[in-house]
């Protein structure tokens, strides 16, 4: 009998041995610390910087044009035929519109270069996390970034070092 209750005892305890070294693992990761810490994100910020003051030099000088335009119709209003006046109102509301649709333009050729450029950065951090998560046996690894309310640092491992380290960073 004692021999069976040892057995039994034996047999929990590597039972519950075996189970403490396969628990879950969870851990967390702060992508916009790693994003931030790219050469690459530096290099898309400075490029759509300049595309941005590209945009903006552009649209002031179609304001100056605008400004210029408008103070002559202004001073030779008065002493023009009607057809003209009409003529060059016409030209004014053109391109007045015209810098409104630039402006617009622009708008969406910044969003959608600022999209293609962080599309291919968080690709690379994603397919790093993902590495790390295989590597290390994670059953999730949750971004910090995303709004999550709360997430225990106990049971949960900080890889944003691990992370780094995959994608060559300090």
């Amino acid at each position: 009998m004692k021999k069976i209750i040892l057995c039994a005892i034996c047999a929990i305890c590597s039972f519950t041995a075996a189970s403490a070294q396969s628990a879950p693992k969870f851990g967390h990761v702060n992508t916009q610390e790693i994003i931030q810490a790219m050469p690459e994100f530096t290099a898309a910020r400075t490029e759509i910087e300049k595309l941005t003051q590209q945009y903006e030099a552009d649209l002031k000088s179609m304001q100056e044009e605008l400004q210029k335009k408008a103070e002559a119709f202004e001073k030779e209003e008065a002493t023009l035929p009607e057809n003209i006046k009409t003529r060059r109102n016409q030209e004014l509301q053109d391109l007045y519109q015209r810098i409104q649709q630039t402006y617009q333009d622009n708008q969406q050729a910044l969003g959608k270069a600022q999209q293609e450029k962080m599309q291919g950065i968080q690709t690379k951090v994603l397919d790093a996390i993902k590495a790390v998560g295989q590597e290390g046996g994670y059953v999730y690894i949750m971004d910090t970034t995303a709004g999550i309310p709360f997430i225990s640092t106990t049971l949960s491992t900080d890889v944003t070092a691990s992370v780094k380290a995959k994608l060559g960073l300090k």
